[in-house]
Parts: structure tokens; sequence; C-alpha cells
């Protein structure tokens, strides 16, 4: 079972709205991707729903519990959180990092040696951070992320450093994680996000205005006046892998 609640949800820093009595509920394996401007509330929602920030109103509940009720074993088991930023304690090798990642569970199948294969990165696992670029520490928190295969998995901004080809494998293993697990994913590129996604949460000043298929959220004017721009929107090619306009 997988199901996430958020239930008028609000948040607010020093007199400004950050989020402003949010609901929705996702229920199932999928890829969500979270869309707005910047300062829309996607991160903080983002970090509400994993448990990480206390909202001032309402709650976010996983299958049915409100989030701090979640033991601390339980919750690393069943959600996988990929931040925007992350700086270890230490100077880790990469194979540590996995290795803390895949000691969320016990199953055979999450050894470091198994997920460091899987992703491609048995070559970095005695990399440490500070040598890492920022492509190929992105590419070691999402193999770490989704070592065990939560049910849950949070990215926020996933693939941002990556150049064209790592992002779109990226995303690949995202949608690939989402035939079993429920994804929601903070995303900046409209192309990629109505690409890869099921369901399109968009949001605007903290406050939700549309939740909705891709397909319908192209149909409506909603990602028009949101992000105030004259959007032309060209169905990509199946045998392609992007699109690159000229103008």
């Amino acid at each position: 079972m997988i199901a996430v609640d958020c239930a008028s949800v609000s948040v607010g820093r020093k007199g400004t709205s950050l989020l402003r009595d949010i609901s929705f509920r996702l229920n199932g394996a999928g890829f969500v991707g979270v869309l707005g401007p910047n300062g829309a509330g996607k991160s903080t929602l983002l970090r509400v729903l994993a448990g990480l920030r206390a909202p001032d109103a309402g709650e976010a509940r996983w299958n049915g519990l409100a989030t701090p009720r979640w033991p601390a074993r339980k919750r690393a088991a069943f959600c996988g959180y990929l931040p925007q930023q992350f700086a270890p304690a230490w100077d880790y090798e990469a194979g540590d990092i996995i290795a803390l990642g895949a000691g969320r569970a016990s199953a055979g199948d999450a050894s470091p040696g198994h997920v460091l294969a899987r992703f491609g990165l048995t070559a970095l696992a005695r990399r440490r951070w500070s040598m890492l670029s920022g492509g190929e520490r992105a590419r070691v928190m999402l193999a770490a992320t989704l070592a065990t295969s939560p049910a849950l998995v949070l990215a926020d901004e996933p693939g941002a450093s990556l150049d064209v080809r790592h992002k779109l494998d990226l995303l690949r293993r995202l949608r690939s994680a989402s035939t079993s697990s429920l994804v929601v994913a903070v995303m900046h590129d409209l192309d990629l996000a109505l690409r890869f996604c099921d369901r399109i949460l968009l949001l605007e000043e903290g406050a939700l205005v549309a939740d909705c298929s891709p397909d319908d959220l192209l149909a409506g004017d909603a990602l028009d006046r949101v992000f105030g721009l004259r959007l032309q929107k060209v169905r990509r090619h199946d045998d392609h892998d992007w699109v690159i306009g000229l103008g």
C-alpha cells in the first residue's frame, strides 16, 4: 500500500505564507511532478511530505498515519528523500554513501556492491566526496536513495547539476522506480516534467492551482498564466530524446 495525503497544509515564515491550505491525495505507484515558479513553495511542500518540516496547520500522512508518528526505522525504510543539496559530515567515499543508503534495509539486492554496479558507479566507489563532480554526486545520491526500492521517493530538483544525457538517465531511473514506488519530484524543466510524469501538481504563491495529467495541463492555460509566458506546445517525436527550439 502506498498512499500519501496532504490535508489542509499551511506553512508560514516570518509573516510570509509559504503554503496555503493545500490538500491532495496520492494513491499508488506513479511519477508525480511538482511545478511552479521560484518561491511557489515546491521545496517546502516536499519537506512537509517527507516529515522534515512541520506545517503550521494541517498534516501530511503516509498510509493514513501522520508522518511524526512513524518510528524512525520504519520511516527510513518507507521513504527515500533526495535533497536539492547534500553535504556529508565527513569526506566519505562514494561507496560509503551508497552503503549508508543500502543500510536502510537488509534485502540482499540492496548490498552496496550490487547498487554500485546497478547504477554504473563501481569506478567511483573509492572516490571521496570532495573529489566528485556535481554530476557524480547527484548520481551517487540517487543510487543511495533508490538502493532499497522505498515505497515513497521524494526528489528535490533531481538532475539539476547533470548534463543532458545523464539528466535523462536519472529521470529514466526515477520513471522505472515509479512502476512500483510513488515518486514525487520537484522539477523546473517543463519539457521533462510533462514527458516523464503521470500527474502534475502546479503551485503558485503557495497555493495549489492545478492537479491533473500532463495532457490536461497542456490543454489549458494554467502554465502560461502561472509562469507569465506564451508557451509553444509541440509534441516530441517518440524516437528522439530532446526538443530544441530555435527562433
